[in-house]
């Protein structure tokens, strides 16, 4: 599918929003419905594939007011129980649509002090879009109101104004929490905790700030700037951070609170352990896990070769093996690389997917093929131990298994051989097993994730958990929905 024209837009743009504003009496509900979804600006496919500046180029506020008035203000809007730390989503898209965008942004940071990163990384369209009454009407969730793309262009209006305060911080306490891992879960309980009055050191074990979404989130999707201005809010509401810090490493959890007398722990650290097929030839060289490959690409700028000392490997054709959207991440970052040709390798149908439809949508675009039914058997490598094919088995879909989605059937005699030198594994993640390696104290499943009660307490008494480390790989916005669960229940306990 290929987007229109920015000049296409423009104009569609204009032409509906003179009918809609300029018009002497509001609108009705039915009219409201009849509005058709705005479509998000794109970069063009055939240069965008080539550079990592990020594909969505945002609503124009032209374009916001039109799809804040596809909301129907709903007497009983189930969106706001939706979202992970329930936004007043219908409050903020009214603003929109009044012209009024700093209530918009004032109205999320209520509850979310991250919109520039949800608007871009959530899905929304399982989340707070998935019972909107307009996708309903229209019989379509992709027709619902764009709240996430609304969530973008008021969080990034914002920052154009170089108007984004940070949250008023109330008077010390002389309390001091530490927070290890400054991902989504992290960042969020330091501002939550922050803001109570408390003391808050943020410990990260790389060398720059954000966890996955730094690492792991390649750049045309998520700028890293984003997470550079977000991370610039809390400094400025006088959270600290210690980079290059590696607990269970540098300092045992436990250590933190006896020796460096820490009132509180909340442990953030992900799910940063990488999962493999466990095939012949996952050894060889050209296979790498979804997280090294994308670590080295957006942590350690690998693409930047003049500049950076971290080596990427030069691949011709790519097979990714997975279908979430770190597959997609992967594959189109491998094309931005210089791969000729990226296969997406997965087991199901494209139905049966969880990646989201629009990074779908947009691998396709790029140039990214996709090889459904079909899953790895063996990895093959030449005498130098470098990977020259991938054989592949075919499938068909049997009975649902216990996800409730149809389970993959091996066709007997169905091997065949593709033609790649690099294979990228992007199966799922554990959950990082350093800090319960390190302190035996802390009770885990047995995934290896963190055990908490429901105010996400650990067995351990101060010390506090959330976000992948408990739930396993998850989303962003649901890492944040533990991490407000984890700062209330710190401050209530240093109270």
């Amino acid at each position: 599918m290929s987007h229109p024209s920015q000049a296409e837009i423009t104009e569609q743009v204009k032409v509906l929003f003179d009918e809609i504003f300029d018009r002497a009496t509001p609108l009705s509900k039915k009219e409201q419905l009849a509005i058709p979804p705005q479509m998000m600006p794109a970069q063009d496919e055939e240069i965008r594939s080539h550079n990592l500046d990020e594909v969505a180029i945002g609503y124009s506020p032209e374009q916001a007011r039109i799809e804040a008035m596809r909301c129907i203000q709903c007497a009983k809007p189930s969106c706001i129980s939706d979202c992970p730390v329930e936004i007043n989503i219908p409050g903020f898209i009214k603003n929109i649509a009044d012209n009024n965008f700093q209530g918009a942004i004032d109205i999320i940071k209520e509850t979310s002090l991250l919109p520039s990163i949800c608007g871009r990384v959530c899905p929304q369209e399982t989340q707070c879009q998935i019972s909107c009454a307009t996708g309903k009407f229209n019989k379509d969730v992709d027709k619902a109101v764009a709240i996430g793309r609304l969530e973008r262009f008021v969080a990034d209006w914002e920052r154009e104004q170089g108007t984004i305060a940070p949250p008023e911080v109330k008077p010390e306490t002389g309390k001091k929490v530490a927070i290890v891992g400054s991902g989504p879960a992290g960042l969020v309980v330091a501002a939550d905790v922050r803001r109570e009055g408390h003391d808050v050191t943020v410990f990260e074990a790389f060398h720059k700030l954000g966890g996955v979404m730094r690492y792991g989130i390649p750049e045309f999707r998520l700028p890293n700037e984003i997470i550079d201005q977000e991370v610039s809010t809390l400094n400025q509401m006088g959270v600290k951070f210690e980079k290059n810090f590696v607990v269970g490493r540098t300092r045992k959890l436990l250590d933190l609170m006896k020796k460096d007398k820490f009132d509180s722990v909340f442990v953030g650290t992900g799910a940063g352990l990488p999962m493999f097929m466990g095939i012949d030839g996952e050894d060889l060289v050209g296979v790498f896990s979804a997280n090294e490959y994308l670590t080295r690409a957006n942590l350690m700028q690998a693409y930047d070769e003049k500049n950076s000392t971290t080596p990427f490997y030069h691949s011709k054709n790519v097979a990714v093996l997975g279908g979430g959207n770190v597959a997609m991440d992967a594959a189109r970052m491998a094309l931005r690389l210089g791969a000729e040709n990226v296969y997406v390798v997965y087991r199901r149908t494209e139905k049966e997917m969880p990646a989201r439809v629009e990074e779908v949508e947009h691998a396709k675009e790029e140039g990214v093929q996709f090889l459904f039914l079909q899953n790895a058997k063996t990895i093959k490598g030449d005498d130098k131990a470098h990977v020259v094919g991938l054989e592949c088995l075919r499938y068909q879909l049997g009975e649902p298994d216990d996800s409730g989605r149809r389970r993959p059937v091996v066709i007997d005699g169905s091997e065949f051989m593709l033609d790649v030198d690099t294979v990228i594994v992007a199966i799922g993640n554990g959950s990082n097993p350093l800090v319960s390696q390190t302190t035996p104290e802390l009770e885990v499943n047995k995934w290896g994730n963190l055990i908490v009660n429901d105010k996400m307490k650990t067995s351990v008494d101060g010390v506090y958990a959330g976000g992948d480390i408990v739930l396993g790989a998850a989303t962003v916005i649901l890492a944040m929905g533990e991490g407000r669960k984890a700062a209330a229940a710190i401050n209530e306990y240093l109270t």
